[in-house]
């Protein structure tokens, strides 16, 4: 297995599309050499070639911990996001070799909870699947609640229904009942969590029912990736401690330009939740386009710090401290 820049360099064994949006990717080493452990609710970045700049798109892990032989993703192809996504359904070929970094996991699952409850909409299940095989072995009691949008989508809930039985609840659009989430959440025992990771409305919901209903916020957990979120208007910035000025196109991140020309700047997430790429706001003339689920209101409407990864800027002049 190949370390590159810190980042692995693995084949790709098997290419099964399971929804008509969804592709699932197995990944393995080139070596037959085990790969980097994991937790459930991790995720990786992949590498993205595109023209003379790289994509790098975070991604879930949905394979066992248990069985490091080879890692897994499901891709769903977005027609309006930056092109990540297309460029991994229309040209990676079973063999290719792709670049991928280390597991990171942003969305554990709290070890000291009595009951598990997992709220997924969409690709949204990816992170789920990979925590639902670290619970297998514990005793601890779980339920699945996973809603898609007709019987075509609904393969990877089928194939955990198989699994694990009563303990997943499928909603399919124009077949079973719709999701009530707060039903879901009401009358829980003490000492449950929640975990949601879906589309934003459903995000939200969830959040807002929990909250009405008593839930601590210690106890609730989500997890969103936006492909689309990173694009918007070019524009310019500068970095404060160089004087270098970057151009961010309308496909790219902030996070993506500074990388493209050539300079570092720290990430674990790229999708606005983890908080290590928060960089302080030097100088403004203008506005800051705030999409991240990091920086608190206050933080956003003072407009003094920005999440380079996702947000961006529409402005006359933009310093970073970086």
């Amino acid at each position: 297995m190949s370390l590159n820049n810190g980042t692995l360099n693995l084949r790709v064994a098997r290419i099964e599309a399971v929804t008509p949006e969804i592709k699932r990717f197995t990944l393995v080493s080139p070596d037959g050499a085990h790969l980097p452990a994991f937790s459930g609710g991790s995720h990786v970045v992949v590498l993205i070639p595109n023209g003379q700049n790289t994509l790098r798109n975070p991604y879930s892990l949905m394979s066992s911990p248990y069985d490091t032989s080879a890692y897994q993703i499901a891709v769903r192809r977005v027609e309006d996001g930056r092109g990540g996504s297309r460029r991994l359904h229309e040209s990676v070929r079973e063999g290719d070799l792709i670049d991928i970094t280390p597991p990171v996991n942003l969305f554990p699952l709290v070890k000291q909870a009595r009951l598990h409850l997992f709220i997924a909409g969409g690709v949204g299940i990816t992170p789920v699947i990979s925590q639902l095989e670290e619970l297998r072995l514990s005793k601890v009691p779980f339920e699945l609640h996973y809603a898609v949008r007709g019987p075509e989508h609904a393969r990877l809930g089928e194939e955990l229904q198989r699994i694990y039985g009563g303990q997943v609840h499928l909603y399919r659009k124009g077949v079973d009942e719709r999701l009530d989430i707060s039903s879901v959440l009401a009358d829980r025992p003490l000492g449950s969590h929640v975990y949601a990771c879906g589309p934003d409305s459903m995000i939200d919901a969830t959040l807002d029912c929990a909250r009405a209903l008593g839930w601590t916020d210690s106890h609730i957990h989500f997890e969103r990736f936006l492909e689309q979120s990173s694009g918007g208007e070019a524009f310019t910035f500068t970095l404060g401690r160089s004087g270098a000025k970057i151009e961010v196109s309308p496909d790219q991140s902030m996070l993506e330009a500074v990388e493209a020309a050539g300079f570092e700047m720290p990430y674990l997430c790229r999708g606005g939740a983890c908080g290590h790429c928060e960089t302080a706001v030097l100088e403004l003339d203008g506005e800051i386009l705030h999409t991240d689920d990091w920086l608190s209101d206050e933080d956003k409407l003072a407009n003094k710090k920005i999440m380079p990864c996702v947000s961006r800027a529409k402005c006359n002049h933009l310093v970073i401290d970086l």
